[in-house]
């Protein structure tokens, strides 16, 4: 087993290596009824209450590592027969209630929800409770506790509810594709799209020689991930499956360094737009501050349309942390720069359904950035980017930046703005907490992540950030 943070990672791993498999040796469709077996072989269950309902679900993995509905633009898809087994969310009378006297909880609430039978035991009737919370405050036992799901907790931005069958449903107006509650499901019962099958086609088509040549572009947090091999190794890995040439995305981070700095400078007020997510957030939850997210494209777009003008026959993929980029890269203005988008999980599986052992390969080189590109994967990192940026431009400006990390984060940021008391003139917006290397597509997730970034960084502090572009 592969590290991961979690054992549904790892489940959501093996339905994505065997997808990728068996598009390798061209048999998906003819096997694509025995991959529920392949995963759950015999007849014990091991997760579910039995085994046919473990499978069943399998398939639905399956149905989405292929990419899903297309009939849902979300990237995020609940898999409602995995949805059941937890509790109605809401609040909810404990075992803790001793019956007193007070009846605080019944005094406080406006609705009239809470009563009690003849043992003086409150209880709450659902019809009539809107899950304000203030008998959960008031009980001098906390006897009433919120039965919230994990991914509702999970989602800051309140797209996720439950529907009349007790399963989740996501809200598309609201949902910004940030994969918060992918990750933290204890049930693997939400799951992103994937796009896989459309990178073994195209790895299979460079490899038979089409007239194209595949650029795999690097997120700057995969020096966080593959921990049990050295980066190096990860890149040669990238050309053993078959790619041209592997760049970082860290080069599109100092051309946007270089592009949002000016452009702070002429408008005297920004709020990023490298975090798709973020800037998802703005225009559900902010219309009215939509006209100060930057004009910038994000880097791996920067970075991706640079390549497409260089080279008119170049296909490029994305590989990061991020779920969101995969909705970005579907959006009409990035559209036509990145074909497509793998996040470190299935590029993982990727590795493994060929059968490559990383570990075994010599080391490549990644040495196209700076250290400022390279820490636009930790939360303040792209502000430093865009300081520095002004100082090697000798932009005179007065930055005051409000590093938000993450989602809970911005919206108190974009409020204060909103309400003119934000004392800040640019907004560095991370949906995911301690910025990308928090992403929900990433192996692992820890603070030790910030640090090897830093690290990473590091080793490019010889190059400024114009020295970097200077060389594309």
């Amino acid at each position: 087993m592969r590290k991961f943070d979690t054992k549904v990672q790892y489940l959501k791993y093996k339905v994505l290596c065997e997808v990728a498999r068996q598009t390798w040796n061209d048999s998906l469709l003819e096997n694509l009824m025995d991959i529920p077996k392949l995963i759950v072989p015999g007849k014990t269950p091991t997760m579910r209450c039995c085994v046919y309902k473990e499978r069943a679900i399998i398939a639905e993995r399956v149905k989405i590592a292929m990419g899903g509905n297309s009939e849902n633009p979300n990237i995020i898809e609940v898999i409602d027969i995995a949805c059941d087994e937890c509790p109605a969310a809401g609040y909810e009378v404990t075992d803790s209630c001793r019956g007193c006297l007070a009846h605080r909880c019944e005094d406080v609430c406006r609705r009239g929800a809470i009563s009690f039978d003849h043992n003086h035991v409150a209880h709450i009737d659902k019809t009539k409770c809107v899950e304000c919370g203030q008998c959960a405050k008031v009980c001098p036992y906390s006897a009433i506790a919120n039965r919230k799901r994990p991914c509702q907790n999970a989602c800051k931005v309140k797209a996720v509810s439950i529907n009349e069958d007790n399963a989740a449903s996501i809200d598309r107006s609201k949902c910004t594709q940030c994969g918060a509650c992918v990750y933290q499901c204890p049930f693997g019962a939400m799951m992103d799209k994937s796009y896989i099958l459309n990178v073994v086609d195209l790895l299979k088509a460079s490899k038979q020689g089409k007239n194209f040549r595949l650029y795999a572009v690097v997120a700057p947090s995969i020096s966080s991930q593959f921990t049990y091999a050295k980066l190096g190794q990860v890149v040669s890995g990238l050309k053993a499956l078959g790619f041209h040439a592997v760049i970082e995305a860290a080069l599109g981070a100092d051309m946007v360094a270089l592009a949002e700095s000016r452009e702070l400078a002429e408008k005297g007020f920004l709020t990023s737009s490298c975090c798709p997510a973020f800037k998802a957030y703005i225009k559900s939850a902010f219309p009215d501050l939509e006209q100060y997210i930057s004009h910038n494209l994000s880097p791996m777009a920067a970075l991706a349309k640079y390549i497409k003008e260089h080279t008119p026959d170049a296909k490029v993929v994305f590989i990061g942390p991020c779920t969101a980029k995969k909705a970005e890269a579907r959006s009409e203005e990035v559209r036509p720069y990145v074909d497509a988008v793998l996040t470190f999980e299935e590029l993982q599986a990727l590795f493994d359904s060929r059968d490559l052992e990383i570990t075994g390969l010599p080391e490549g080189v990644l040495d196209n950035a700076s250290y400022y590109g390279r820490i636009f994967a930790r939360s303040g990192g792209l502000s430093d980017a865009v300081a520095q940026a002004m100082k090697e431009q000798n932009i005179d400006f007065d930055l005051k930046p409000c590093v938000c990390d993450g989602i809970e984060a911005c919206r108190t940021a974009l409020m204060k703005k909103s309400r003119n008391l934000l004392d800040a003139n640019f907004i560095e917006g991370m949906a995911c907490t301690s910025g990308c290397i928090g992403g929900a597509g990433c192996l692992t997730h820890g603070e030790k992540n910030k640090a090897q970034v830093d690290a990473y960084g590091r080793e490019a502090l010889e190059k400024n950030i114009r020295d970097a572009v200077a060389l594309l």
